[in-house]
């Protein structure tokens, strides 16, 4: 039998959605990216914000809240995506200009910062259920794109901070603007022949990542990559800043130098993501996240001894720590909605984030004191821990038979 040559119209609407989903995803997630640049921008100003670190973490508990309420009543599955993408999507465009109106240093700015949290509770999930309507045999590499783009954006802000910033009231503007702009892309993207029928409500199915064992391990490859992720982007850049002073005659010039490998050690990733998709669809998820968290585990134990190694080899092992560190992000997800029934993608998907962001809130503050008593090394091995106990949890769903689901049959 001859094979019937793609429609290349059908092609054509597949590849403009998917770029859709993620500038639109990227663009609405600006409104997180910009928390990082807001506390460097205030203390230029003036502005005596305090532990700026709050501005980021209120906008994660915001998200953590936000994701447990729609994992419990199945919004993600049962409001049709682009319709919660937007209306998510404009209101939290809405709380975040209304920071330009509240004092930076009061409380109501915190609780601006949580609300938009919750917001995006409608966005990062519900743009990977959208790309992963679209998979066709690569999911990992559809949610991997999806996934680099984001890594990217969360650099950017590393390199504003390096080229002396941006003034924090553009920089708010700018992502509400964003965000607005976001809502209307999403309305003109498709959605993909794989996206299930609405469930009825039933708050118990938010529980199948955890009570359904192929989705359970899953997800506990996915808390231990998560466990070292965010905090290694949250201070590696302190890490690197630290060491080139010591090493360094010039404070101002080591200053710059960290924040510019910070953009590079974190935008790498975008790198990983693509590659660990495109890997992944050939050889199988879980063999890509063992892989992946074994070299990010390493660079983890490694990375510590080099503190104050000349600075071209700190960067080196930072820059295949920040490609393999997320490498693997996006398998995971793309593991939840192979193991998932097709109605319920998005919950499981936003239940799966709930957790891990909810465990990311620990291990970013967990690192202070432990570096204060055991110094760089200590605290790096802290994280590696993560990446140990995900490879045995992925490991364990190489054997079971869910794992045929996987990757088109390659586990």
């Amino acid at each position: 039998m001859i094979a019937r040559p793609a429609d290349p119209s059908a092609a054509a609407g597949r590849r403009r959605s998917l770029a859709l989903i993620a500038l639109a995803q990227v663009m609405a997630m600006s409104l997180w990216f910009s928390a990082t640049a807001i506390g460097p921008s205030l203390a230029r100003a003036g502005i005596d914000v305090g532990e700026s670190g709050l501005f980021t973490s209120a906008v994660q508990i915001g998200f953590v809240v936000g994701t447990l309420l729609s994992a419990g009543l199945g919004l993600a599955d049962r409001v049709p995506p682009r319709v919660f993408f937007a209306l998510s999507a404009l209101a939290a465009a809405a709380f975040n200009a209304m920071l330009l109106t509240a004092d930076p240093v009061g409380p109501a700015f915190l609780v601006l910062r949580f609300l938009t949290g919750v917001c995006m509770a409608g966005i990062y999930p519900i743009g990977m259920k959208l790309a992963a309507s679209w998979a066709r045999g690569d999911m990992g590499l559809m949610i991997g794109l999806l996934v680099g783009a984001l890594t990217l954006g969360s650099a950017t802000p590393h390199l504003f901070n390096a080229l002396g910033g941006l003034d924090w009231r553009l920089t708010l503007a700018s992502a509400s603007g964003a965000a607005f702009a976001a809502a209307i892309l999403i309305g003109r993207a498709g959605i993909g022949p794989n996206l299930g029928p609405a469930p009825k409500l039933d708050p118990r199915r938010a529980l199948d990542v955890w009570t359904r064992p192929g989705l359970r391990l899953a997800t506990l490859g996915y808390l231990g990559h998560m466990w070292e992720l965010y905090a290694m982007w949250a201070w590696v850049g302190v890490f690197l800043d630290a060491s080139f002073r010591a090493t360094l005659n010039d404070g101002a010039a080591a200053g710059r130098l960290a924040a510019l490998a910070t953009f590079a050690v974190i935008g790498a990733g975008a790198l990983g993501c693509v590659a660990g998709g495109l890997a992944a669809d050939r050889i199988g998820r879980t063999r890509l996240t063992i892989l992946a968290m074994a070299v990010s585990g390493g660079c983890a134990l490694a990375a510590g001894w080099l503190f104050a190694a000349p600075p071209g080899l700190l960067v080196a092992l930072c820059l295949v720590w920040g490609v393999a560190v997320i490498a693997d992000s996006a398998q995971f997800s793309a593991a939840i909605a192979e193991l998932s029934d097709p109605g319920l993608v998005g919950t499981a998907l936003t239940m799966q984030t709930s957790m891990g962001f909810l465990l990311t809130l620990a291990t970013i503050e967990l690192v202070p004191p432990v570096q204060a008593a055991l110094g760089w090394t200590g605290a790096f091995t802290l994280l590696a821990i993560g990446p140990a106990l995900g490879i045995v949890a992925m490991a364990r769903l190489a054997r079971r038979p869910e794992a045929r689901r996987l990757a088109g049959g390659r586990g």
